[in-house]
């Protein structure tokens, strides 16, 4: 079973899902500042008008295609540095100083949003689904920061998956537990897996941290459009919750940036409460991180011979694979039918 097929979605170079990817931190785009963005092979100019809002629009200028990105912000628009054209927060041309009436023209524009510190452009033409976030904070406000970045030498569905590869827990982090993930469909572009089993009773390890868990273990995942995944873990008493945005560049490589996240608790109590919970889950999530670098350095994936443990692996390969799916560079629709190969594997699997 090969995911690499070029009618595959997973593990695909030249295509991705439609949905919300992490262009660029907050912090680093000020009011009135526009910077250049490649994003998921197409270029960008991202900008904050004097109110504050945030736009990307397609790079280059239609009169003679000059990048947008070396212009300067006026109010809510920008104006093209070559010949001072300007366009509003929808794309569209409405002054031309060489003109006394603007010419019908308009660039593409894409919708923004800003969680978590950083600001998320939807990547295609569908009306946006939900930003990604960790199911039990739904409703809940919460506080973060911002933990590492980094850039890994696989494709972003790769990366993910090895949050729910039952079998590498006790390969690569000696966690003496046999881990049984339960699937489901958050939404159509959102997919939980969640620890189902006690196990590890013979483990001293185990034996000393089950008083702080009624049930299973809590480990769950969520993946939202094959490329960002957050995780929810700890006792039953506190969980620790860390997402990671992940966005493939060129080469189908990965650049990503973690964020720990909590629920917000108020007054100066609160705030310090929550820097420490933080801090202990940058320090949980690197643990884990640590053990996996190098693999991610040098793997070239393709699941040829999967078995019982890999049947989270095939469900997700599956996910992405229903996935509306666009072409890397031009953001256009890619068609094609689904991969049915790897449906037979599963079936390979469970019987």
């Amino acid at each position: 079973m090969s995911p690499n097929k070029p009618h595959s979605t997973f593990n695909n170079p030249t295509q991705f899902i439609e949905g919300w990817y992490w262009a660029l931190l907050s912090r680093e785009l000020k009011v009135g500042r526009v910077k250049a963005v490649t994003l998921l092979g197409r270029n960008l100019a991202i900008y904050r008008g004097f109110s504050g809002q945030v736009v990307a629009i397609d790079a280059y200028c239609p009169h003679m295609g000059a990048h947008l990105a070396e212009g300067k912000v006026d109010g809510d628009g920008i104006r093209c540095f070559f010949h001072n054209w300007k366009y509003d927060a929808e794309g569209i041309c409405v002054d031309i100083p060489s003109l006394v009436k603007p010419l019908p023209v308009c660039i593409k524009t894409w919708q923004t949003e800003e969680k978590y510190g950083m600001i998320w452009v939807w990547v295609g033409e569908e009306k946006p689904s939900s930003l990604p976030f960790v199911p039990e904070l739904e409703e809940v406000e919460c506080d973060y920061i911002l933990g590492t970045r980094f850039v890994k030498n696989c494709h972003p569905n790769v990366l993910l998956i090895n949050a729910i590869d039952a079998h590498h827990f006790n390969t690569v982090h000696n966690l003496p537990l046999e881990i049984v993930f339960d699937s489901q469909e958050l939404k159509y572009n959102a997919i939980t897996f969640s620890n189902t089993t006690r196990g590890g009773d013979d483990s001293w390890l185990i034996r000393l941290i089950r008083p702080l868990y009624q049930n299973e273990v809590t480990y769950s995942m969520c993946y939202w459009y094959g490329s960002t995944g957050t995780v929810t873990l700890g006792p039953d008493f506190l969980h620790f919750y860390i997402m990671f945005a992940l966005r493939m560049i060129e080469g189908g490589k990965t650049e990503g940036q973690t964020i720990l996240v909590t629920r917000k608790r108020s007054g100066c109590l609160g705030w310090g409460i929550n820097r420490g919970l933080l801090w202990l889950t940058q320090q949980v999530g690197n643990y884990f991180a640590k053990g996996d670098t190098q693999v991610f350095q040098t793997i070239q994936f393709d699941l040829k011979t999967p078995t019982k443990a890999d049947r989270s692996i095939l469900e997700f390969i599956q996910h992405v694979n229903r996935q509306k799916v666009l072409n890397w560079g031009n953001w256009e629709a890619a068609n094609y039918s689904e991969d049915n190969t790897h449906d037979e594997a599963r079936n390979r699997v469970s019987s």
